[in-house]
């Protein structure tokens, strides 16, 4: 049995999608940057600062008990979401770009000078500069696995890259300006053979597929909340727990420890030794609300879903004079990126705002991505389960109508 969603009751769920931007209906295609968020999350979050609003952990009276086992049942709900083996490997962070941050400076005290730390030429900057800024600090070296016109990653090259020098390889599962679906499951295997910590950037993953953090063997797997219908500021650090043990904190302060005198401190275990101070308790149990509420509409259905209209979206492009696609993978995500010959992206995405239609426009913390393509930046739609093939239809009318006033 094929797996659907009922469109008109999703998108019921979400408050935002009945608005009017400059007198149209809003049709949001910037789910990449952030997705919108479904009414049960937004409940979830009044319920918590109406009824239980309380620091956690460190509290004996009723509410801080109950924001407690509130927020741990939300960790139980991501390692049941990602089928971490234990929710003590589930850390709350800030998001993606902290949980790479935390993962990097640790390992600077476990990464030897010259050892070399092997990333992909279509990161995120959140996963490219921490790397960076951790090699100038040791002495290691950044190498980087190339890709091809299409927007694929060169395994060959990949193959001959990852070395018994290699200590880390950190790649993005799906990547935020290209769509294009990396072959996490390969590179593993490459890391494994040569005992490199492997690291894994989900955050355009995490909203669209399922995940299984032990099926992929990763040591580290981290997203944002913000991009599964969750709130801001709130992500998730997957570990294994042989690395959490061995990874030093990268902060101190409150709750991550165990004894403190001023001679020495202990650290807790984990995942407490990573949370350092009053934790976003709002964002981490409204998190799980998220979780639960993909979770009913269904990891498969969504995923097919999105498909057909990457798909549907695709080829109507081919009708488009001037429309050059930039990501022509053959394993794709949600994302349509493209350039209009003779247009600059921002001046299309700004006319297409007046129409009601939300896209990116620029380089998306993608910049060594846009100097392989030799383009300043590109016009990224990007696609959620609530959004329609009407939508689309309507998209490319403003499209159309966006280039004839340019060109």
């Amino acid at each position: 049995m094929n797996p659907t969603i009922d469109l008109s009751a999703a998108r019921e769920q979400f408050p935002i999608l009945k608005r009017k931007v400059n007198g149209r209906p809003l049709i949001y295609f910037d789910n990449a940057a952030s997705t919108q968020k479904p009414q049960v999350v937004m409940d979830a979050i009044t319920t918590y600062y109406s009824t239980i609003n309380s620091n956690v952990h460190r509290g004996v009276h009723h509410l801080s008990q109950e924001a407690t086992e509130a927020m741990e049942s939300s960790r139980v709900t991501v390692q049941n979401h990602i089928n971490a083996e234990k929710s003590s490997e589930v850390i709350f962070t800030k998001g993606t770009t902290d949980g790479i941050n935390t993962i990097a400076y640790g390992l600077r005290e476990l990464v030897e000078p010259g050892q070399e730390i092997v990333i992909s030429a279509m990161e995120h900057h959140s996963n490219i500069v921490p790397w960076q800024m951790m090699c100038e600090k040791i002495g290691a070296q950044l190498v980087v696995i190339p890709m091809n016109q299409d927007g694929e990653l060169i395994m060959v090259k990949a193959k001959e890259l990852i070395t018994k020098k290699t200590a880390v390889v950190a790649v993005n599962h799906v990547s935020n300006a290209l769509g294009t679906i990396n072959p996490i499951a390969e590179l593993g295997v490459l890391a494994r053979s040569v005992g490199a910590c492997f690291v894994v950037d989900g955050a355009q993953s995490i909203p669209h597929m399922k995940v299984d953090v032990q099926e992929l063997d990763v040591d580290f797997y981290v997203f944002s909340g913000h991009k599964i219908f969750g709130p801001t500021g709130v992500g998730i650090l997957y570990g294994k727990s042989e690395w959490l043990q061995k990874l030093p904190p990268y902060q101190g302060g409150g709750e991550m420890i165990k004894t403190v005198s001023f001679e020495k401190t202990t650290y807790a275990e984990p995942p407490f030794k990573f949370e350092a101070g009053t934790p976003n308790i709002e964002g981490a149990i409204t998190l799980g609300t998220a979780i639960d509420f993909v979770n009913s509409i269904g990891m498969d259905a969504i995923a097919k879903h999105e498909a057909a209209l990457l798909d549907y979206a695709t080829q109507r492009g081919k009708s488009i004079k001037g429309l050059r696609m930039i990501g022509t993978a053959q394993e794709k995500a949600s994302v349509f990126s493209f350039v209009i010959e003779g247009t600059h992206p921002y001046d299309v995405g700004v006319l297409l705002d007046k129409m009601g239609v939300a896209v990116r426009t620029g380089h998306h913390c993608t910049q060594p991505i846009m100097e392989y393509y030799g383009v300043p930046g590109t016009i990224r739609a990007s696609f959620a389960f609530y959004n329609t093939f009407e939508e689309i239809d309507q998209f490319y009318v403003a499209l159309e109508k966006a280039v004839s006033m340019l060109v």
